[in-house]
């Protein structure tokens, strides 16, 4: 079986046999996230449906996505992804030829009357409040398409929702209080709302009224506060054939919103780095080369808060799934560093890399996650938006999202979220209550395919740190052979690092087998 194989069967098994909350243990995603499906259900028929939020004051009714491209605003979103779409046929025009070994998503149904964007999930995003003019972060409702009369399928578990989400990203706060002290104050009233929310014992529609109550965590949400959409859409996929094994492409793009236009403009992914123009463009290689290994910067990407700027970046990005752990199976940045997964000129020598990492050790720079060449490339991928979504994602996604438009959406087997998402809950949840309580917040965080520790053992034994199906790294077992800054991914006692090939050693914890 080839690595792709049976990494999407790992990763099948893993995400219908764990969920986020524990028997014992109390949900991972408390005071940082709303999945209730029944809350969301009344969210969405209210205030958070997407025309309250996108086209208000219109007719108080569901807004359908022939609508939704309909809106002036919206125009400009419509006209870049079907650009897009035009771009991935004429790239693929073979493949989907007439073996179709990819099908395309069938756009008919982003602009139909019978479809429409559903709210699956509210997200809190205060740990990013590290990006300028974002002081206390961002709050996210997420939606999902759906056919309108999915809840009509009968009594199967779950709808036949369609493989895309639009991200609606807000600003945490409104106007910017006049001095500190007062964002201070602003920052943590929004912090304690949420931590409240976190321990509430309600659900369904009682949940949904003190959400949205005066003083509940949702009372501060306004349109006004929309900073830009963030679209994730299952472009095309390939079947399983004799031939060759399943692949999924993702198309991921970023609008701003732009006031004095009111449209949503078509914007760079952050971190998203155009390595085809890197390797191409000399002056350009040169200059990306000189401000990345900047210790100053340098320690921002070991931090994983690091915002490479808007010209060296691409608009669009596609990202493949099922990626592997090799460093070959990964984008945008592997294939810029010299060594495993490199190119024939890459724009990064080892040698470059050890230098930096050198002169960032005579400055004092304490670097946590970057300790070698592997590590540096493996960090400067997952800061990006694609190839964060291809590690420990959900076939593309990593909030799939709540199904409350089940028939049973209570007893639903399907998780909302990626592992990568349930395992940055304790992170996330830290930063809020340092917001709550007036500190200055620790903004670091691990690799995407594990998650940092910050003294709580919460994630101990789990899946999400070092338990059944966690990412973990298979040591040499030599003095000085290991790298360093994957030696301590290690797996918990009874279980065993097991990679899928010679070719990588990365791999998954599993019960050891004699």
């Amino acid at each position: 079986m080839s690595l792709a194989a049976r990494l999407s069967a790992i990763l099948l098994a893993f995400c219908c046999a764990f969920s986020a909350r524990g028997a014992d243990h109390a949900p991972l995603e408390r005071g940082t996230a709303i999945i209730d499906p029944l809350a969301l259900r009344v969210l969405d028929h209210g205030r958070f449906g997407l025309r309250r939020i996108l086209s208000p004051g219109s007719a108080d009714m569901p807004l359908t996505s022939a609508q939704l491209f309909a809106l002036a605003s919206m125009a400009p979103v419509k006209k870049a992804l079907d650009d897009d779409f035009e771009r991935y046929v004429a790239k693929h025009k073979a493949e989907l030829g007439a073996d179709f070994a990819f099908q395309l998503f069938d756009r008919a149904q982003l602009y139909s009357p019978d479809t429409r964007f559903v709210l699956s999930g509210i997200v809190n995003r205060m740990d990013r409040a590290y990006v300028p003019g974002e002081e206390c972060g961002e709050i996210r409702l997420i939606y999902r398409l759906t056919p309108i009369d999915a809840n009509t399928v009968g009594e199967a578990a779950a709808t036949q929702r369609l493989p895309m989400t639009l991200n609606v990203v807000l600003k945490a706060r409104g106007a910017a209080p006049s001095d500190r002290r007062g964002l201070t104050t602003a920052c943590a009233e929004i912090a304690k709302r949420w931590l409240a929310a976190g321990s509430l014992t309600a659900t369904g529609a009682e949940l949904a009224e003190q959400l949205a109550a005066p003083g509940g965590a949702l009372d501060l949400i306004a349109r006004e506060n929309i900073d830009r959409l963030e679209t994730n859409l299952q472009i095309a996929h390939a079947p399983k054939s004799p031939t060759h094994d399943f692949r999924t492409d993702y198309l991921m793009k970023v609008f701003d919103y732009d006031p004095r236009s009111a449209t949503f403009v078509e914007a760079p992914l952050e971190n998203q780095i155009d390595r085809d123009r890197l390797l191409s463009d000399a002056s350009l290689a040169r200059d990306f080369k000189t401000w990345l290994l900047d210790p100053v910067h340098l320690a921002e990407l070991d931090r994983g808060t690091l915002l490479i700027p808007e010209r060296f970046l691409l608009k669009r990005a596609i990202a493949s799934t099922p990626a592997g752990f090799a460093p070959s199976d990964l984008q945008p940045a592997f294939g810029l560093v010299e060594g495993e997964g490199g190119t024939k000129h890459p724009l990064f020598s080892a040698s470059d890399v050890a230098l930096a990492l050198a002169k960032a050790a005579a400055l004092d720079v304490d670097l946590q996650n970057i300790r070698s060449v592997g590590g540096f490339e493996r960090r400067l991928n997952d800061v990006s938006c694609s190839g964060c979504h291809q590690s420990r994602g959900i076939g593309g996604f990593h909030f799939p999202g709540v199904d409350w438009m089940a028939a049973k959406p209570s007893n639903s087997t399907v998780v909302p979220g990626s592992p990568h998402f349930f395992g940055d809950q304790v992170r996330r949840r830290d930063i809020v209550t340092a917001f709550a309580e007036g500190r200055e917040p620790d903004f670091s965080r691990g690799f995407a395919s594990r998650p940092q520790l910050r003294g709580s053992a919460e994630l101990a034994g789990t899946e999400y740190e070092d338990g059944w199906g966690a990412h973990c790294y298979l040591r040499h077992g030599k003095a000085g052979a290991d790298d360093r800054s994957f030696q301590g991914w290690t797996c918990a006692e009874g279980l065993t690092c097991h990679t899928a090939g010679d070719s990588t050693r990365m791999g998954m914890c599993f019960v050891k087998t004699r």
